[in-house]
């Protein structure tokens, strides 16, 4: 019977030590960066971020330019020169928007229904109301019961802003009667509902104020119920429109019911009272 055994070869450990002794001598051969092509290449991601970020910027100024009106005047942005660097002379500046805030403000502040007729507003919104068509921003499928309180708080602008706060050129008034009547419903005269115009409270208070007002001095109609009373008797001839009958003559020992002398009352439950309110009775 023959075995056969197999042996591993004998490890050679300088060998090994020496590959490992070239390896180390190929790393440091390995190219150098300088310290001074990182800090440029830091620099130029760090430039490319800062651009990227200046064009999301002011597509986001273009988009809201309309809102921005609305917000009280400021200082002048530093960043307004380098946006003028990066995008040429169209674009936008603090001092330009300041000015034509303050013309717009100007142009309709006096007359705000001026602009209902202006072909601007039927340029933006043609025939249909300053509401329509709008649908705030909410996670889910299903809105809000109410409206949001407000849409500029102090210098911010939210991202979706309702149908009046959105345009600057819209000012409630209760004599801009146009404006007022796309708000109420023309079958019943009441005013719709904030969910459904999704105009903010604030607005929708400032509306209610101005309608009513309109309605007082008679610049919007006032529907009352109408209510029909030709089925109603407004003669005198029935007995509960009739003349009463004088009272009947009494004297001094007559009771005022004649049936209140026949009857007798029991002893027994008149000596029973009489001992309760012993106490309080004169003797």
């Amino acid at each position: 019977m023959l075995l056969t055994v197999y042996c591993q070869p004998p490890v050679n450990r300088q060998e090994e030590e020496e590959e490992e002794e070239e390896e180390e001598e190929d790393d440091d051969l390995s190219p150098y960066i300088p310290c001074e092509d990182k800090m440029a290449a830091y620099v130029l991601n760090i430039s490319r971020i800062f651009s990227r970020e200046l064009i999301s910027a002011s597509f986001q100024f273009h988009r809201y330019r309309s809102c921005l009106q609305r917000l009280p005047a400021v200082k002048p942005n530093p960043l307004s020169a380098l946006l003028t660097q990066q995008f040429g002379s169209s674009a936008p500046c603090w001092q330009e928007v300041e000015v034509h805030a303050a013309q717009t403000a100007d142009r309709y502040k006096q007359t705000p229904w001026v602009y209902l007729d202006s072909e601007e507003y039927v340029e933006r919104y043609g025939s249909s109301a300053v509401w329509a068509g709008y649908r705030r921003n909410h996670k889910g499928g299903i809105p809000p019961q109410k409206t949001r309180k407000t849409c500029i708080r102090g210098d911010k602008i939210c991202g979706n802003p309702c149908p009046i706060c959105r345009d600057p050129n819209i000012i409630i008034n209760h004599q801009n009667v146009k404006l007022l009547q796309q708000f109420i419903s023309p079958h019943s005269g009441m005013v719709y509902d904030p969910t459904l115009t999704g105009v903010c409270m604030k607005q929708q208070k400032k509306l209610n104020e101005a309608i009513d007002k309109a309605r007082d001095d008679g610049l919007l109609p006032f529907q009352i119920p109408h209510v029909d009373f030709s089925g109603e008797d407004y003669s005198n001839t029935h007995d509960a429109v009739g003349l009463t009958s004088p009272p009947p003559f009494l004297g001094p020992s007559e009771p005022w019911y004649k049936w209140y002398g026949e009857i007798t009352p029991d002893d027994k439950k008149v000596g029973q009272v009489k001992k309760i309110y012993k106490a309080y009775l004169k003797h």
